[in-house]
């Protein structure tokens, strides 16, 4: 008996030390609940003591028990987190080991918006008006010109609200008539895009000169400089200037042929 008991205190005793010296990690990860639950995988301890997670936090609360498996779910219903609520949780684990969350995109907003109303006023100011915002992604400007459709801002989405959410942009706009409207891009990757909004502006023709460029274009409209947007292409459809201006610097431009895109006109020039 005596010697039973001895082997139970040098049992005790080395993992008392054998605790001491085990050393520990955390992998956190933060985002706002969408309505789904993280799934984490959870390999063995690789000392033979269970599983690899020890303990696992939301907001600080610590998560009631269900860690001792090969795969969990962070329940965020037990801890009465609501949708678009911000959430950071932190998994601590042993050394020698860890944890890894299979969907930690389940935690990234969606664009979810509905357009309540979106107009644009004769000077270029674009309004427009969301309900059902889940999570905070920004909205894109895009003004079609050039046969494509150019992003020319952004706004902040202000994400979940009880009241619809309104906001504005000022347009730089292009002669003639301007089309324009506001997208989302989440995650997913796919575009949410509103309704087309039209409006004429007041700016008169704009003029490229010279045909045959030495070291600079300039942008008139009725014989005055004016501001615009520009990109110059290459012959093989490089990019190899962007801007906006009522001049453009060409003087190391290559020899060659290139294409510009200003106002809202696609031209050819040489460069000599």
């Amino acid at each position: 008996m005596r010697l039973i008991e001895f082997m139970k205190g040098v049992l005790f005793f080395t993992l008392l030390l054998f605790l001491g010296h085990k050393t520990f990690g955390a992998l956190s990860i933060e985002g706002n609940y969408q309505g789904k639950n993280l799934i984490v995988q959870n390999p063995e301890d690789p000392d033979g003591f269970g599983y690899c997670a020890t303990k696992v936090t939301v907001n600080g609360n610590i998560m009631p028990g269900g860690i001792g498996q090969s795969a969990f779910e962070i329940d965020f219903s037990l801890f009465n987190v609501k949708i678009g609520q911000q959430v950071f949780i932190v998994i601590e684990h042993n050394s020698g080991c860890s944890p890894k969350i299979l969907n930690p995109e389940v935690l990234l907003p969606k664009s979810t918006f509905k357009m309540v109303d979106i107009a644009v006023s004769g000077s270029g100011k674009l309004s427009w008006k969301t309900k059902d915002e889940d999570g905070k992604l920004p909205f894109i400007i895009e003004q079609y010109r050039w046969n494509k459709w150019v992003d020319i801002g952004q706004v902040q989405g202000k994400g979940k609200n009880t009241t619809p959410n309104n906001y504005e942009f000022q347009v730089v706009a292009h002669s003639g008539v301007n089309t324009v409207r506001v997208v989302q891009v989440d995650h997913t990757g796919s575009k949410r895009t509103s309704t087309e909004v039209k409006f004429k502006s007041s700016l008169p023709d704009i003029k490229k000169t010279p045909i045959k460029v030495k070291t600079e274009i300039l942008f008139t409209a009725g014989e005055q400089p004016i501001d615009t947007k520009y990109e110059i292409y290459d012959a093989y459809g490089n990019i190899v200037k962007k801007g906006f201006g009522s001049t453009v610097n060409c003087a190391n431009l290559v020899k060659g042929a290139y294409y510009i895109n200003f106002d809202n006109k696609t031209e050819k020039f040489f460069k000599s």
